[in-house]
């Protein structure tokens, strides 16, 4: 039998390997782009739905949480009043179970380029030994104040924060 001999170039077994293991590293790489380019629209997300939440604290921030001018009536109620609007509302409680969509700045304006946001707002009196314990309205000298964020109906984002009434 003759012996061969490979004095130049790679048999079809060792160019077949090369071939493999570049197709493999080629595949990888596409697989950890789509990764963290998914990665990184969600983490935009996110971050787009802590700053709404921060709009609405800055707004609230300042406001009364009851009425500041007492109805007539003597009680305030949760929500806004009758004829009040988005630019009238004068107290915390007044943006009780709105939904903000597309979502507002801290200074009321609707922020249309993120219309697939909204923001939800929920004011619940608590009880002043256990904050997670809701009341009723006006039972406590507490509110807690939770907002949540959502992007084409799906909830990305809660936060809440408390507020003393005085």
């Amino acid at each position: 039998m003759r012996e061969m001999k490979y004095d130049g170039g790679f048999s079809l077994i060792e160019s077949l390997f090369a071939i493999i293991l570049v197709g493999l590293a080629v595949a990888s790489l596409l697989a950890a782009n789509s990764a963290f380019t998914k990665a990184n629209g969600t983490g935009t997300d996110l971050s787009t739905a802590e700053f709404l939440v921060e709009q609405l604290r800055e707004l609230t921030a300042l406001l009364p949480v009851v009425e500041p001018n007492t109805p007539e009536s003597g009680v305030d109620i949760f929500g806004p009043e009758a004829g009040e609007t988005l630019a009238t509302y004068d107290d915390l409680n007044d943006f009780d179970g709105l939904t903000f969509s597309p979502p507002i700045d801290a200074k009321r304006n609707p922020l249309a380029d993120l219309s697939g946001f909204s923001q939800q707002i929920t004011v619940q009196n608590v009880n002043a030994s256990d904050f997670e314990q809701v009341v009723a309205d006006h039972g406590s000298f507490f509110v807690r104040v939770t907002v949540k964020v959502y992007l084409n109906s799906k909830e990305i984002s809660l936060a809440s924060w408390l507020r003393a009434r005085y």
